[in-house]
């Protein structure tokens, strides 16, 4: 006769399934005898004018403001151009004629700034005072119409 395949261990995991089922059963049955319900009213949330959440819905006796569909901006506001001087001036701090780079450092602002030679419009020397105009490059800003005063 062959032993039977139900063991101690088994008989208790079992128990313990059944005990954790029945658990979850009476918990939910709880939550459904405690719950408020109503439905769909008790779950709206309603924005006011200042844009906070409330429970009441908007009065619509107050006045709506017209906005115009023309106003609203779509994308990233364009750029209102400052009135900068493009030309700026300064003093060339170092510049290596066979490798063709330097750079000039602003008179006003005490700033360096690369300088290559395709940037250039006179030949310069370090020493030199020098007029120019910055573009944005691979790794900063950049000088470029570079004059000789």
């Amino acid at each position: 006769m062959a032993k039977s395949q139900e063991t101690f261990n088994k008989k208790e995991k079992e128990k313990k399934r059944l005990k954790k089922r029945q658990d979850k059963a009476a918990k939910a049955e709880e939550r459904r005898a405690n719950s408020e319900g109503g439905g769909l009213d008790n779950m709206m949330a309603y924005l006011d004018e200042f844009g906070n959440i409330v429970d009441t819905p908007p009065d619509p006796t107050i006045k709506k403001k017209v906005i115009k569909a023309s106003s609203i901006e779509i994308g990233v506001p364009k750029r209102i151009e400052e009135p900068t001087e493009k030309v700026k001036k300064g003093r060339v701090e170092f510049f290596n004629d066979q490798k063709g780079f330097g750079f000039i450092k602003e008179l006003e602002t005490q700033e360096k700034y690369f300088v290559h030679v395709h940037g250039l419009i006179d030949e310069i020397r370090e020493g030199d005072k020098v007029s120019f105009e910055l573009e944005q490059g691979m790794k900063g800003m950049n000088c470029v119409q570079v004059k000789k005063i």
